[in-house]
């Protein structure tokens, strides 16, 4: 999961990066009023949604585990 973490950061704010210092997507400045598009970079979102993957990362694993310790095997068996 970190793994995973990690390597989405490091390509989602490297791309964001590139595109605040180079520009390489640019816009038509007709329609939009700028003539690249804009990127704005907060480190606290960034971290509140690595937090966030990782509490409904868990809770999905978790969830159903609990569920399935609940079931009896020999009624999950039992053929009526």
């Amino acid at each position: 999961m970190t793994r995973g973490l990690f390597w989405g950061n490091l390509i989602g704010i490297g791309l964001l990066l590139i595109q605040k210092y180079f520009g390489i997507i640019q816009l038509n400045p007709e329609n939009y009023y700028v003539n690249e598009a804009p990127v704005y970079l907060n480190w606290m979102y960034i971290v509140a949604l690595n937090i966030g993957t990782i509490i409904i990362c868990l809770l999905v694993l978790l969830i159903p585990s609990y569920i399935i310790t609940k079931i009896s095997p020999v009624k999950a068996i039992r053929f009526d």
